[in-house]
Parts: structure tokens; C-alpha cells; sequence
């Protein structure tokens, strides 16, 4: 495992080179965008893609010699022992290429199945997000804290899809998830990229957020921000989470308990569903 003292080292430098992708795409992107058929959108998402990987991974692979890019952008599971980037280059993507501004860069390094360090760039916004494990969270260099709630009546919630095409069974869960929260919580929201959500939960503008996923670019960055926010990282059953967890929760402790839960009765509901 690297010393925190070298990953405190290292963080300026990635930050300065997700902030170089983040100004790339910036350049590349128009409030007016909106492509009108899948063809374009599709062409639209590649071109960003081309724009800036390469010399991101470039960078990154070069900065840490001797560690690994992870291909696979929508791949999950565990990772070999090791250094691994772990990075979307354009997080939110389909965001983007519709003239949203939300949208990111993310890169978050993994030591040994463990994520370590990560950055999130929201050009669009000049905001950067950053943690190092064991030394916190933090926006434009300011401290980030989960909110301190301790009601799930109380709480904003939310979820999202990892990417189109999941199959019926993930439909299913996810419909019948929000069904619970909808009966359990203030306010339910559904938006993508992951990432972006997480942020909010690790900023203390949402309580918690789940998702029905192993998509590791969607999940690594944000569940180390909230975890370092102060925040619980759990699957969905309340245990640990890790790359080879099936799903996700990331909750304000406050209302972690309830959380799990309300999503252990959506699970039944589902499954009663499919039978």
C-alpha cells in the first residue's frame, strides 16, 4: 500500500491533469447541444471520448510508473493486486453532448482492491473534487461533510441506471426501490452519472444514494468522497462494500440503518415480482 504521505504527493499532479481533460471537453461544449437521433448522439459521445483519453491515460500511467489502466470503462468486479486508474474521461457523457452541465472528469487510483485516491472535475462548474483515504474530502480545497440527519422521512434520496440495457431484473429492482423510498423518504430522485449523485451525498445536499450496479467508473470515486466525507459505504444489505459487491448504498449514518431497510423490503417486492 502506498504511504498516505506519497498519495498526498501524487494528488496535485492528477488534479492537474483531470483539469487539463475537463478543460478539453469545456471547450468542446455548447449549452445548445442536442443531438436528434442515436446516431448523432452516439458519434457525438465517441468524438468527446477520442478528445481526451489518450493523453489522459498517458499522463496518469506516466505520473505512477509501473501502474495499470483499467480498459473496460463500464467493466466491474475486483481488480488484481496492484496500481489501477480507474477513470472516466467524460463522466456523464450523455449529458454533455445534450447541453447539460452535468457532467465530470474522474480519476481514482486503486491499490490492492482498495481505492485510495480520487479526483472529480466538474468544468462546467470550476468545482474539483478530491480525497485521499484516511485524510478526508474536500471541494475547491474545503472540507466536505455528510449531512447530519437522522430521519429517513426527513431525508432526499436517490438512484439512477449505470447504463441502458441492464436487463429486467435490475428494472425491476430499481422500480421497486423507488417505490419503497417513495414510501419512506422526503424527496426521490433519479439522475445519472453516479458519480455526480454521490458528490451531492458526500456534500450533505442528499442523504443517500443507491444503485444496482458494479460498474467500478461509476461508483469508485464517489464512494471513497463520501466515505471520507463521513459517510457509510455499504451494498444494499449493509455490508462492507467493495469492486466485487453486487450493489451499492452510500448514506448520511444517520439514516443508513433505515436506508437498508426500506431497500431489504424493495428487494422482497422484486423478487415477488419476478417469481
Amino acid at each position: 500500500m502506498m504511504h498516505t504521505n506519497d498519495l498526498k504527493a501524487l494528488l496535485p499532479a492528477v488534479i492537474d491533469a483531470v483539469e487539463v481533460a475537463g478543460r478539453t471537453l469545456l471547450a468542446r461544449f455548447s449549452a445548445d447541444a442536442r443531438p436528434d437521433n442515436l446516431a448523432a448522439l452516439l458519434a457525438a459521445i465517441e468524438a468527446n471520448d477520442v478528445s481526451v483519453s489518450d493523453a489522459l491515460q498517458s499522463t496518469l500511467l506516466h505520473m505512477l510508473p509501473g501502474s495499470h489502466w483499467v480498459d473496460d470503462e463500464e467493466g466491474g468486479g475486483p481488480l488484481p493486486d496492484g496500481e489501477w486508474w480507474i477513470v472516466d474521461a467524460v463522466e456523464g457523457n450523455v449529458n454533455h453532448i445534450h447541453g447539460s452541465a452535468a457532467w465530470a472528469v474522474s480519476a481514482t487510483l486503486v491499490v490492492d482492491g482498495l481505492a485510495v485516491l480520487t479526483v472529480v472535475s466538474l468544468p462546467a462548474m470550476a468545482t474539483v473534487y478530491a480525497a485521499v483515504r484516511g485524510q478526508g474530502a474536500t471541494v475547491n480545497g474545503m472540507p466536505l461533510q455528510v449531512s447530519r440527519k437522522t430521519q429517513l422521512h426527513a431525508a432526499i434520496v436517490g438512484t439512477g441506471q449505470a447504463r441502458p440495457g441492464e436487463g429486467r431484473a435490475v428494472h425491476a429492482a430499481i422500480g421497486a426501490s423507488v417505490f419503497a423510498m417513495l414510501e419512506s423518504a422526503l424527496l426521490v430522485r433519479m439522475a445519472v452519472p453516479a458519480t455526480l449523485e454521490l458528490i451531492e451525498v458526500a456534500s450533505g445536499r442528499m442523504d443517500g444514494f443507491w444503485q444496482y450496479s458494479q460498474v467500478r467508473s461509476g461508483l469508485a470515486a464517489g464512494a471513497l468522497l463520501v466515505a471520507e466525507a463521513g459517510g457509510v459505504v455499504t451494498d444494499t444489505h449493509g455490508q462492507p462494500w467493495s469492486f466485487a459487491s453486487l450493489d451499492m448504498l452510500a448514506a448520511a449514518p444517520g439514516i443508513h440503518a433505515a436506508a437498508v431497510a426500506c431497500l431489504r423490503a424493495a428487494v422482497d417486492l422484486a423478487d415477488a415480482g419476478q417469481a
